[in-house]
């Protein structure tokens, strides 16, 4: 399978730009990519306050979901795009997952919301989100959401073969990127995709730093801090071939540690 992420710059304002700025980015992947991941929140920005998150979010389906799906359908890739939805009183913090059909396939509401102005805009979801796409299994989480090892160990216990997060980590936490997520990888015997922004939005400095690591936890690609779009080709046998080598899901003791 080959994947693209799309470490998009965090200065370009409003839905319509940014729906052009991957527009143009997935039909420059059109038979290059099978799968395109954006960063958290892309359609809308991240640090734009609980008001114009609340005033952008829309339901799913709805007029946004309904361009993403043509734009994978005209590029012929699937897409995994954040984005505010709206649900009755509710607004979350959603990646979605269109088909090359135009379909909506799956949706990710963010399960942990960091200390900060998420708490109080978004709700928080409450499940694990999977599809399959060229015969990989792909686990969806975003951003806070890697940061706990037990959400990564339920997406490989449930047969995740990657596992996709977008994000919006700022320069303050670059070790994340270079520490953290290849540990997520290499423990678990995924494939991982971190998509973060670039440049700066609000106030807040993005630490770019967007990568596809292998499942032994080394980088197959990275972005550098500027907006940029990085690609991968996955082989799934090499995550029987990690998850042989080191065998911790097959070894854990599941009698002592639930």
């Amino acid at each position: 399978m080959r994947l693209a992420l799309f470490q998009s710059d965090a200065a370009v304002e409003g839905a319509e730009a940014r729906l052009t700025a991957l527009e143009h980015t997935a039909r420059g992947l059109a038979g290059k990519a099978d799968l395109l991941v954006t960063a958290e929140l892309y359609l809308s920005g991240y640090h734009i306050g609980r008001e114009r998150h609340h005033l952008s979010a829309e339901p799913i389906p709805g007029p946004a979901a309904a361009r993403l799906a043509s734009l994978a359908e005209a590029s012929g890739i699937t897409i995994v795009c954040g984005l505010p939805e709206r649900a009755g009183d509710d607004v979350y913090n959603t990646a979605l997952v269109l088909s090359p059909a135009g379909r909506i396939i799956a949706k990710h509401r963010k399960l942990h919301l960091p200390p900060g102005f998420e708490t109080g805009t978004f709700a928080k979801g409450d499940a694990l989100t999977l599809f399959e796409l060229a015969g990989i299994k792909i686990g969806v989480l975003i951003c806070y959401d890697v940061e706990f090892p037990e959400a990564v160990r339920a997406m490989a216990r449930r047969g995740a073969d990657l596992v996709v997060v977008p994000t919006a980590l700022s320069r303050q936490w670059v070790r994340l990127t270079t520490t953290l997520v290849p540990t997520r990888a290499f423990e678990n015997g995924v494939f991982l995709a971190y998509a973060n922004h670039a440049g700066e939005e609000g106030g807040l400095a993005y630490a770019g730093g967007s990568c596809i690591l292998g499942p032994d936890g080394l980088d197959l690609a990275r972005a550098g801090a500027g907006a940029e779009v990085i690609t991968a080709s996955l082989d799934g046998a090499a995550v029987g071939a990690a998850r042989t080598r080191l065998p911790y899901l097959a070894d854990l003791r599941r009698d002592v540690l639930s």
